[in-house]
């Protein structure tokens, strides 16, 4: 029975007279928990995400996810349910491009490139933007012809220094999710 149906089958039950006195009434115990929906549940880019991937990589414990797909790009979004910052977003795009391309075309100027992930890879910390803090970037080019980016999005008010170490952190957590099947 539902929390909401339950209490009003109780509330009317105890304006009726039906009970001697009133008695607090306690929610049964599945009504008092919150549920855990893992971010796969969401689809899309979302299923190669994990919420407790995310944290033992990045720190950041996040509870909820929402995906869009366009055309060929799947995209998830991870926040936690009472902030909007910092946020996590995936996008995984299928691609024809090689190294080459990727190099002349994806690859930011300034970015780091990294190794050990996927064919090509790199890292960059972002600037405060709008309302938000700093952030930082992984992108990549994955072995099954797709073009990954993760990017962090701080808080505002977030140091700096904080947003570079959070694009080694996105490095571990990128390597973790190019291993998985969207």
């Amino acid at each position: 029975m539902h929390a909401r149906t339950w209490l009003a089958a109780s509330a009317v039950l105890l304006t009726a007279g039906c009970a001697a006195e009133a008695t607090p009434v306690a929610l049964p115990p599945a009504a008092q928990a919150p549920v855990e929906v893992a971010a796969a549940s969401s689809g899309g880019a979302c299923r190669l995400l994990d919420f407790e991937v995310i944290a033992k990589h990045t720190g950041a414990h996040f509870d909820v996810a929402a995906a869009v797909e366009q055309g060929d790009t799947h995209t998830c979004v991870v926040r936690a349910e009472r902030s909007l910052l910092p946020e996590l977003t995936l996008s995984v795009t299928d691609t024809s491009i090689d190294t080459s391309g990727f190099t002349q075309d994806v690859l930011p100027r300034g970015a780091t490139k990294i190794s050990k992930l996927g064919k090509i890879a790199y890292r960059q910390k972002l600037p405060k933007k709008g309302k938000a803090g700093p952030g930082a970037e992984v992108g990549w080019l994955a072995t099954e012809g797709r073009l990954a980016t993760l990017r962090w999005t701080s808080p505002p008010g977030t140091d700096p220094a904080e947003a570079e170490k959070m694009a080694g952190k996105l490095v571990n957590l990128a390597k973790a999710v190019d291993t998985r099947r969207l």
